[in-house]
């Protein structure tokens, strides 16, 4: 991954699941708990593609895992990120933005609905049987619904500082020293002009004032 894309990755799931443990894990909403880690993923992973959501989401995963109160096994929602951060990658738009608010939306939902069957799964393998006394389909839809009215909230502002970091011209540069040949061919007033560029047009014209003074000279010459 890049630099700026880690630099504000970890501030951003950092923030995300300090509130998700501080605050709405308090709320005693029934049914399921709105998940803000969940969606941050997503909102990074349609900007960042399949192999950024996928890092990032098992990096946020695996934070949710050690932070206290987990009372599951290290690395079982880590897992269950980094499998929603890749499919949500999936669909990433080519220009990275989204023309319309149905396809986020869209994705919010299949995502809190996979990612609850896909938790539950993984501790039904792992013999945790902590949620056998849950009912699942209540579980399904309070989650789908806390996420969906959460999203507007967060996904859209996720994706925008995602799309900002990755117009940031230090994000452009590359391996071959392009930043250095930019940064020397640019005036340091921001005009945009070259350097070279100056010199070639300082050339021409002190070509067409020699042509200009040439042809007076011609003329006083004739008369």
């Amino acid at each position: 991954m890049r630099v700026n894309r880690i630099l504000l990755s970890v501030p951003l799931v950092i923030v995300a699941l300090v509130v998700q443990v501080s605050v709405l894990a308090r709320l005693h909403l029934p049914g399921a708990v709105p998940d803000l880690l969940l969606l941050t993923v997503l909102g990074l992973a349609l900007v960042y593609g399949h192999v950024g959501g996928a890092l990032i989401g098992f990096g946020a995963g695996l934070l949710a895992d050690l932070a206290p109160p987990a009372d599951h096994a290290a690395g079982r929602y880590a897992l269950v990120l980094c499998v929603i951060g890749y499919l949500a990658g999936l669909v990433k738009p080519e220009n990275g933005q989204v023309r319309s608010a149905t396809g986020p939306m869209v994705v919010v939902v299949a995502a809190a609905v996979g990612s609850t069957l896909l938790y539950a799964g993984v501790g039904a393998l792992v013999g945790d049987t902590a949620a056998r006394g849950v009912g699942l389909t209540g579980l399904l839809f309070s989650a789908a619904l806390y996420d969906l009215l959460l999203a507007p909230f967060v996904v859209p502002g996720v994706m925008f500082l995602a799309r900002r970091a990755e117009n940031d011209p230090l994000a452009e540069t590359t391996s071959g020293g392009k930043a250095a040949d930019i940064s020397s061919g640019w005036h340091s007033s921001g005009t945009g002009l070259r350097v070279g560029g100056q010199r070639g047009g300082l050339r021409m014209k002190a070509a067409r004032a020699r042509v200009a003074r040439a042809g007076r000279i011609k003329g006083v010459k004739r008369l």
